[in-house]
């Protein structure tokens, strides 16, 4: 992904990227996308988010694509938030 993100993207991906947030937990449960959604606050740009579960964590990952003048679609920002479930 680190390809398609723009300047501020890209360094908070190359931040996140060496904890692997999205790798299997520590009991060995394979990560599982429990729902994803997108909003179009304006032609050219979608901001989305994925809930992802890893045994008994549940992450958010939300980010920001732009339509590009070269026509390509690029992250222009990306967060990752997550909690215990109970």
């Amino acid at each position: 992904m680190l390809g398609y993100a723009l300047g501020p993207a890209y360094d908070q991906l190359t931040e996140l990227a060496p904890a692997r947030p999205c790798a299997p937990s520590r009991r060995g449960a394979t990560p599982v996308v429990r729902r994803c959604d997108e909003f179009r606050p304006r032609p050219g740009v979608i901001e989305a988010y994925a809930r992802i579960a890893s045994g008994d964590r549940l992450q958010a990952l939300a980010f920001r694509l732009e339509h590009c003048p070269d026509l390509r679609w690029r992250c222009s920002a990306v967060e990752l938030g997550g909690a215990r479930r109970p």
